[in-house]
């Protein structure tokens, strides 16, 4: 009788190892049944089971989620903040601080409609956005942004009169109202300043907020439910170039950035006994501000961070090993297992 050959040891332990147990409570993947209905809290929920992105979304998701359901009184010893006590709000209904960061091309797509919402429903209480985030947001009150396609020549387009933001197209004529529009404002915010007025980008985005008064604009809910809104790089689009051209025709209105730069670090460093949540979508200015100003202050307890690309990860990275350098330990309230990115 032949002898039955084994198996070498080396394919035994390459290929044929015995598995360690999973530890219990581990998570199986297994994605959304459709026969189930279509369900999007359901679907929503089973992120973290799908696996691959879809997993790192569901982590985002429950960040949030963190963010949304926090109440002071959940807090062992807690003592209403000063802004809630003068509010008359009681710890039950005192809830995390939410920062929200964005750049300007969501504003421009169809996610400003998302942040709109956020804002007229009190689900946010900072945003942070680029100089396009703001203008283009009250130039769609006045007149819509088209769908194009990524491939459009710019020297084709130019000759008709269109601007291309990605896929998107934006005729000039909408340029031409938001300076109709906005001209007399200056005019009137000049006026105000040499009476007294102190303005500043975020006093000046509330006044135009105020002045849009169309219900679709982010920027009218700002105003209507108190939301300030911060622009570190107000100048950096056409609103640069309406207060350009407004030097020649009616020159000496100022705006004090540095203001700005005291009142936003003060909305975190003022905000404990509150917790405080960042959300932030896409890189840039508003995005680094945004993470900057909450980190370090060492106030930040959640934070969920959505990206186009690795690049943009390394940044929050170095932002927050510079401010553990500068402080020579770890940032207080920002605990790495809580930390969810996608």
């Amino acid at each position: 009788m032949q002898k039955q050959a084994s198996v070498p040891d080396t394919l035994q332990q390459a290929v044929l190892q015995p598995s360690a147990s999973m530890p219990e409570g581990t998570a199986t993947i297994r994605g959304w049944d459709f026969n189930d209905g279509v369900d999007l809290t359901g679907i929503m929920n089973s992120m973290l089971r799908t696996g691959c992105q879809a997993s790192a979304l569901g982590q985002a998701c429950n960040e949030v989620n963190r963010m949304l359901s926090w109440r002071l009184d959940q807090e062992e010893g807690n003592c209403a903040p000063s802004e809630a006590q003068e509010g008359g709000l009681q710890p039950q209904d005192v809830r995390c601080k939410i920062f929200l960061g964005y750049t300007s091309n969501l504003v421009s797509a169809g996610v400003r409609e998302h942040i709109r919402y956020l804002v007229q429903h009190h689900m946010v209480d900072v945003l942070c956005t680029s100089a396009g985030g703001i203008e283009e947001d009250f130039i769609k009150c006045m007149a819509p942004t088209y769908a194009g396609d990524f491939n459009l020549k710019g020297q084709d387009l130019r000759a008709q009169g269109l601007n291309r933001v990605g896929n998107m197209l934006v005729p000039n004529s909408n340029y031409c109202a938001f300076e109709d529009w906005i001209m007399p404002i200056l005019d009137t915010m000049l006026l105000e300043q040499q009476q007294g007025t102190h303005w500043t980008p975020s006093k000046m985005v509330h006044r135009l907020g105020k002045e849009i008064n169309h219900p679709d604009s982010i920027y009218y809910w700002a105003y209507k439910n108190a939301v300030p809104v911060y622009c570190p790089a107000l100048t950096d689009g056409s609103l640069g170039d309406m207060l350009y051209f407004h030097t020649f025709k009616n020159p000496g209105l100022i705006l004090d950035i540095v203001a700005d730069i005291r009142a936003m670090n003060d909305e975190a460093m003022k905000a404990p006994p509150r917790k405080t949540g960042v959300i932030i979508l896409g890189g840039g200015k508003a995005s680094q501000t945004s993470l900057v100003t909450v980190i370090s202050m060492s106030v930040c307890d959640y934070e969920m961070l959505l990206v186009p690309s690795l690049y943009a990860v390394m940044q929050f990275y170095n932002i927050v090993d510079t401010v553990k350098i500068s402080q020579h330990e770890p940032v207080a309230s920002c605990d790495a297992s809580t930390n969810n990115y996608c």
